[in-house]
């Protein structure tokens, strides 16, 4: 009860200071000394749990107010941790990252070599992308394997990342190959 009663007269930044200070405004570009962390900002690349932890409070908390600000998270929401690579992700905010992930199981889905599915940014202007099947093939085991090109553009930046997704036999999605 005593610390129930401390965190609640505890201004905010002391209780959840650790946690603010993963929103930041994006950053330029990666150099080539960021490119060792997947192409986000160093620090900024949690674990899957800590993101599912960060992500789901930082959506609830402060995730609306933080988009329309032009405010995001760098850390990639635990939904699309088996979709996104995060050099995609960090750029993105939460509600896109869900756009970019919903184009890449679309054109999974269909496989066919050169399908593409589009997106268009639903929460900043300027932002959008598309996921396109490069390349198909099956493995001895029976897993099947796509590589996919995911392309995002943001204030007319683009980056363009090349991943390979994968499903065993039996599997009924397509998810990142490690």
């Amino acid at each position: 009860m005593m610390a129930a009663c401390m965190l609640a007269v505890a201004p905010a930044q002391a209780q959840f200071g650790s946690i603010l200070r993963n929103v930041t405004t994006p950053s330029p570009a990666p150099t080539s000394s960021d490119s060792d962390n997947g192409g986000c900002p160093k620090g900024k690349k949690g674990s899957g749990a800590g993101r599912a932890i960060i992500g789901g409070v930082l959506d609830s908390a402060i995730g609306s107010a933080a988009s329309k600000a032009g405010v995001y998270s760098y850390v990639p929401i635990a939904e699309v941790s088996g979709t996104l690579t995060n050099a995609i992700a960090c750029k993105l905010d939460p509600k896109e990252q869900v756009q970019a992930a919903a184009a890449t199981e679309q054109v999974t889905r269909g496989g066919d070599v050169g399908e593409t599915a589009s997106w268009t940014s639903t929460t900043r202007e300027n932002v959008s992308g598309s996921s396109t099947v490069a390349s198909k093939n099956q493995l001895a085991d029976g897993t099947s394997c796509m590589n996919v090109t995911d392309v995002v553009i943001v204030e007319g930046e683009e980056t363009r990342v090349s991943k390979k997704m994968c499903r065993g036999p039996g599997q009924s999605r397509y998810v990142l190959a490690a």
